[in-house]
């Protein structure tokens, strides 16, 4: 039987295609759809269905979805419907902004479950992979109540981030040239995430993370 440890993990050059798809893509085609003369509306909502098509197809290839992926295909699914109900370009430049944001406080209710939305979504990045020695995160977790902490607290860091970032986001997309947005709203999401990775890195030096993966905070000190 195949465990979860077994599961392939995702690579960096495949990380980087799905941003480039889910993000960088939408853009290009609004941009490209407007010069063409297309409606802001139709360019807008035409580059909202990538993200959906590009979770249909995980899920047609494996009949499974991620919990994020899950939860973004649903939102936008909601959201297209309301979006032509109103006719308005500026709810759907807004959207990205309301699902950052829903997404953020999904973050922050996580930090009382079992286990935190970062726990699971850094899981297949590090474990393993970065100053370990090869302890299963589930022993750490376990084991360590700072392991716990640490896992809790940078979820906290995410969902607070993701509410700014979604508070900008709306506010952009309702005082701002509506041919801008789409444009500031893909440069918002590298420094967003420049920014939360600059952070969590000194938190997680800091409070010890890599002691702890490395087995370094369970070795007797010597003397």
């Amino acid at each position: 039987m195949t465990t979860p440890e077994a599961q392939p993990r995702p690579s960096g050059r495949r990380l980087l295609l799905g941003v480039m798809w889910d993000v960088a893509v939408p853009i290009a085609l609004y941009y490209g759809l407007r010069a063409a003369g297309v409606s802001v509306f139709v360019a807008l909502l035409a580059g909202a269905f990538l993200p959906a098509l590009t979770t249909a197809v995980q899920w047609l290839r494996t009949r499974s979805l991620e919990g994020m992926a899950g939860f973004v295909a649903g939102t936008m699914l909601l959201g297209v419907p309301a979006a032509l109900v109103s006719g308005s370009p500026r709810f759907l430049l807004a959207k990205d902004g309301w699902l950052t944001g829903v997404a953020g406080v999904w973050f922050l209710i996580s930090i009382r479950a079992r286990r935190p939305l970062l726990f699971h979504g850094g899981r297949p990045l590090l474990e393993g992979r970065f100053r370990s020695d090869g302890t299963s995160w589930d022993v750490l977790w376990e084991r360590e109540p700072a392991f716990r902490r640490i896992w809790r607290v940078s979820t906290a860091i995410w969902g607070v981030a993701m509410l700014i970032d979604a508070a900008v986001r709306v506010v952009m997309a309702y005082c701002l040239p509506v041919d801008l947005v789409p444009g500031l709203g893909a440069l918002l999401w590298p420094v967003t995430l420049l920014l939360l990775q600059v952070v969590n890195g000194v938190y997680y030096e800091v409070a010890g993370l890599w002691r702890l993966t490395s087995g370094a905070a369970a070795r007797p000190a010597d003397g």
